[in-house]
């Protein structure tokens, strides 16, 4: 390592090999002329990383899910960051800032927020309100605390203003164009859906309307939701037409998205603002294909 190079690190919660958002931001700044680290956990399922010009590191924890995991993942977490050397400490979304700020803190480094949704809004804690509480405390001590912080999109930008008076960056979540991408050939037209198969997405709706729709319609990742969607497509007697592509990685999902009649992207708002102001990266994907 070239050791005049600035050392970023970012923390994810998810698997490496899946984040195009986090690929793309941690690739950029390497090309940049900073050292960059993601760091993201192992799952049961998860494979081999796949090679990249920055580094990469997965935590290996003993829960996938629930409070524990959060618990176990923040320790592990913290105990990595005390013990490596980094220069900028970026955290990103409220699930893996305290360990930043703690540790950045201590060693007297930068400390940066990269809030890729407005968390305490988000589906799985909005209408928890104990969980939300503590979600709102931890975004109240750490964004005024932040050396730096962006978002995706002017309305959450505002909320962060208006709430602490921080100026808040905007970094869009645009996807890379590629040019002369193959389309996936298919002996049937098709319908996608790409990205975190989670509550609020308007899956369950699309899977029930394609019962009047002479097509396929491919489901490329996985969520909370994943097998209730299943159960809901075999219920309706679809499996012939609803196909769950599981986890995907960018490359081989390109021609998927290439080769579709139509992208689905349908938030519902009433499950939380930050469904509501969202900037998915599958809209400038579909945008591209």
């Amino acid at each position: 390592m070239d050791k005049h190079k600035p050392h970023i690190v970012f923390t994810v919660v998810n698997d490496l090999n899946y984040d195009q958002r986090m690929q793309r931001i941690a690739t950029t700044l390497q090309e940049a002329g900073y050292e960059v680290t993601l760091i993201g956990r192992r799952l049961s399922d998860s494979l081999p990383l796949y090679q990249q010009v920055y580094q990469q590191k997965r935590l290996s924890l003993f829960f996938e899910k629930g409070k524990l995991f959060y618990v176990e993942y923040n320790l592990r977490l913290l105990w990595h960051l005390l013990w490596n050397r980094y220069d900028i400490f970026s955290a990103v979304d409220l699930d893996t800032a305290m360990p930043h700020y703690w540790v950045s803190s201590i060693k007297k480094r930068p400390f940066v927020y990269d809030a890729h949704e407005y968390f305490p809004e988000v589906p799985e804690v909005v209408n928890r309100p104990h969980i939300r509480r503590v979600w709102e405390w931890v975004e109240g001590l750490i964004v005024p605390r932040a050396d730096a912080v962006y978002t995706v999109s002017r309305s959450i930008a505002a909320i962060f203003y208006t709430k602490y008076q921080k100026k808040v960056s905007l970094i869009r979540n645009i996807s890379v164009l590629r040019e002369g991408v193959k389309q996936h050939s298919a002996n049937k037209p098709y319908v996608i859906y790409q990205g975190a198969v989670n509550v609020g997405r308007g899956l369950e709706t699309l899977i029930e309307a394609m019962q009047y729709v002479e097509c396929d319609l491919y489901i490329c990742g996985k969520g909370d939701v994943w097998e209730a969607c299943q159960e809901l497509s075999a219920s309706w007697g679809l499996t012939h037409k609803v196909r769950f592509w599981g986890q995907v990685n960018p490359e081989d999902l390109r021609p998927l998205t290439a080769g579709a009649l139509l992208g689905f992207n349908c938030y519902a708002p009433h499950q939380g603002t930050s469904y509501y102001l969202s900037l998915a990266n599958r809209f400038f994907d579909y945008l591209h294909a």
